[in-house]
């Protein structure tokens, strides 16, 4: 019986992703690595994943964004910065004087290479999105090194890598696409032999690269991401995302007071979470997970004996877990395409989200009147006036001849989602959440609901942002079903 668990505890691998604010200090990036060190203990293999230092990536990109415009004094204050930051971490937790002055001098190379970076999109005027995808990453590298060398101090054998050997990726600049082949290839070839010797790899978050090298990011908190790519490469029993709350919360804390940890989610409800507003997981973390089945939690840094949030590919439905949280994304335009000519013409649909698409904006939520007289969607609240102008040019000739009337956009508006999977199977869900929102005077101007009905979205104006919010939220605790 104990070769037989001995012999499974060396297939035990779990992927430990860090946050900023997990690393941002010198006491949050001394109970991460006490966390680890923790665990390590328990675990045959733990892979970290961690970001940049709160705040560091946010310097960069404004950095690189003000060199563009002629500024060059921003990222020359930068720079002591950047200094600062990582060189407090070391002196506080890292007593060896070799390693330390070591560790300074690789992140004193790294701020050189920003500095060179930035100088050179002064000089061009521009800051490409391959520039930018240098810059910002240069945080999660510094990070690293910072990271692999508190773990050595408290006798953790580790080893920083950057990810820009085991991730690859498309040249899709700041959105960047994983080569999921070439990554398992790299992935294991790099790894593998390290995990074997015992060795906690500490891996940068965020960053990827091109085959031919060219470093890429998977897009702004992609570090969930890139802990899920790697967990499903290396075939990981569990994936642990560490962050400053004790897991996903019903609903956002600065919205509603009253909001609380769930214990459990199911990968869909998580999904619909993450992608509608919940800032705890990046959208595209969940993907992988699922292909994987992998387990998924949610943890707090600063309370690690929290349970935080298990995410679970099933779950057993209660009579309290109808719904279970509430989400919101703000700083969302409505735009709407309407016309009596549109009527029963075949395209317009295809037309207009082609449109869209060509201007690069992305669309959370869409309804079409059942007349099929209006198309009405979402869009960033920046970029409403190029789509207008997008779909003016596109039908130009359809509103010369009033087959459209006219492409509108409204003020300011806010999309709301309820989540839970326990809808599915629940008569009168609907119901009860209009009826909450027409007691609290909350005006809905458009409504979307997928056919799995485990969310059910709606728009706000700005203004009822939280009288909806909280109404809704009431409901999580109600006592009727």
């Amino acid at each position: 019986m104990t070769d037989n668990k001995n012999k499974k505890m060396k297939n035990k691998t779990l992927v430990m992703k860090f946050g900023g604010t997990s690393v941002g200090t010198i006491d949050a990036m001394e109970n991460a690595a006490t966390i680890v060190a923790q665990y390590r203990k328990d675990w045959t293999n733990i892979i970290v994943v961690a970001s940049a230092l709160s705040g560091v990536t946010n310097l960069l990109l404004d950095s690189a964004s003000k060199a563009s415009l002629g500024d060059t004094t921003f990222y020359a204050h930068a720079i002591g910065e950047l200094r600062v930051k990582h060189y407090l971490i070391l002196e506080k937790l890292v007593p060896d004087i070799e390693i330390k002055n070591r560790v300074m001098q690789e992140i004193n190379n790294l701020i050189a290479d920003f500095s060179n970076l930035c100088q050179a999109i002064a000089v061009i005027g521009e800051a490409s999105p391959r520039a930018l995808d240098a810059v910002s990453g240069l945080g999660e590298r510094m990070s690293v090194r910072v990271f692999a060398a508190v773990l050595e101090s408290m006798k953790v054998n580790s080893q920083f890598i950057e990810a820009t050997s085991l991730i690859i990726t498309d040249d899709h600049f700041q959105n960047a696409s994983p080569d999921m082949s070439a990554t398992t290839k790299q992935t294991n070839k790099i790894l593998k032999e390290l995990l074997a010797q015992g060795v906690v790899p500490v891996i940068t978050g965020f960053i990827s690269a091109t085959p031919k090298g060219v470093t890429t990011t998977l897009g702004r908190g992609g570090s969930d991401f890139s802990a899920a790519i790697l967990g499903q490469v290396l075939k990981a029993d569990e994936v642990w995302i560490w962050t400053d709350v004790d897991g996903v919360m019903s609903v956002d804390p600065r919205l509603v007071k009253e909001a609380c940890t769930i214990p459990e989610l199911t990968y869909r409800e998580v999904a619909e979470l993450a992608y509608y507003g919940a800032k705890v997981l990046h959208p595209k973390t969940i993907h992988p997970i699922i292909e994987a089945g992998i387990g998924l939690r949610v943890c707090n840094t600063f309370n690690p004996d929290n349970p935080g949030t298990r995410i679970v590919a099933n779950q057993k439905e209660t009579s309290d877990s109808v719904i279970k949280a509430v989400s919101a994304i703000r700083g969302l335009r409505l735009i709407t395409l309407e016309g009596r000519g549109m009527l029963g013409v075949p395209g317009v649909a295809a037309k207009t989200f082609k449109a869209v698409a060509q201007t690069g904006t992305s669309v959370p939520l869409i309804t079409q009147a059942s007349s099929e007289q209006s198309i009405c969607f979402a869009v960033p609240e920046d970029s409403a006036k190029k789509v207008v102008a997008a779909l003016e040019e596109t039908f130009a000739s359809e509103i010369a001849r009033n087959d459209i009337d006219r492409v509108w956009t409204t003020e300011e508006v806010v999309i709301i989602t309820v989540v839970g999977a326990g809808m599915l199977n629940t008569p009168g869900v609907a119901g009860r959440i209009f009826s909450a929102l027409g007691n609290t005077n909350v005006n809905v101007i458009a409504i979307a609901q997928g056919s799995s009905e485990v969310a059910i979205s709606l728009t706000v104006s700005a203004e009822d942002l939280i009288p909806a919010v909280k109404s809704l939220h009431d409901l999580i605790t109600s006592d009727v079903p």
